[in-house]
């Protein structure tokens, strides 16, 4: 199958799990696996900026994706992260990926040293030409400070193993541009759960989400829903989620979704600094949205 029928809805980028002393906790990570997958989901995105890639050393990075690999046994494709805004490190990390079982890489626009065009092209060329993956580029300016044009990405998209974008921009009129510009076959992730929707609407094929995390079975539902075509039943579902995907980024995450997940008695609330413990306002948002979604009761 191509990267096309089998890259489609929703698509957790999973918490890592840590313990209490920060120690990444491959048990709950594999539970959290076969949860998500029973709840129905398409999916699965390990180690991006939700699993906390920033502060994994590349060893602990690498053993995630193994375990993702190992725990899913082929029943969903793993799309797994493999962004540095080292192009050196990002090959690396992609070879691990493809070397271990990974059906797709997920590289963000490199961050901080701010490339041109150009060299956002020549950095995912590179990776392009080093493994035989399927490639989503993650356009998501308001962490990477670049945004990748649509002209960039028609040109990367020539390529053998570019196949399309997580967009985060929030900006769902590219997702018409795009496809004006390359065609249905580009595939279009949201970045971003709450234009989701609309992002659907103008021909996406699947999000890459936060709230997926806390609430699998619905996220894979509202977006089977908008694959066929039911916005009646996606509108239904986005009334139900909206407050999850609002509360889940009242604070920077990880921190709101790690709460979350804590309440539903799935992971614990660790991070590693320079992440720390959300305010308690943001818990009592992240409770509350999770009793609106009926996933936990509202004295929860």
């Amino acid at each position: 199958m191509t990267a096309h029928t089998v890259f489609r809805g929703s698509m957790p980028a999973l918490v890592t799990p840590m313990k209490d002393g920060g120690e990444l906790d491959e048990g709950t990570f594999r539970s959290l696996v076969d949860w998500q997958i029973a709840s129905g989901t398409h999916g699965l995105v390990p180690v991006g900026t939700t699993g906390e890639s920033p502060t994994l050393t590349h060893d602990e990075h690498n053993r995630v994706v193994e375990w993702c690999v190992q725990e899913t046994r082929g029943r969903v494709p793993v799309i797994a992260g493999a962004g540095s805004n080292s192009t050196t490190e990002a090959i690396s990390l992609a070879r691990h990926a493809e070397k271990v079982g990974a059906d797709g890489l997920l590289v963000v626009t490199p961050y901080y040293n701010k490339p041109t065009q150009e060299g956002l092209y020549a950095h995912f060329k590179a990776i392009n030409d080093a493994v035989g993956l399927p490639i989503l580029i993650y356009n998501i300016p308001g962490r990477s400070v670049v945004d990748m044009t649509v002209d960039t990405m028609a040109r990367l998209y020539e390529l053998k193993n570019i196949a399309g974008v997580k967009d985060a921009t929030a900006n769902v009129a590219r997702v018409s541009l795009q496809r004006a510009r390359m065609g249905e076959d580009f595939l279009q992730f949201s970045g971003e759960d709450i234009t989701a929707l609309g992002f659907m609407a103008h021909g996406g094929h699947g999000c890459i989400s936060v709230t997926a995390n806390v609430a699998p079975a619905e996220c894979a539902a509202f977006q089977e829903a908008c694959l066929s075509g039911d916005y009646v039943t996606a509108r239904a579902y986005q009334d139900k989620l909206t407050p999850l995907h609002t509360g889940l980024f009242c604070e920077t995450s990880p921190g709101p979704v790690k709460v979350g997940l804590a309440l539903l008695g799935r992971c614990s609330e660790t991070m590693r600094l320079p992440m720390v413990p959300v305010a308690e306002s943001t818990r009592g948002v992240v409770r509350a949205a999770l009793a609106h979604a009926g996933l936990v009761s509202g004295n929860a």
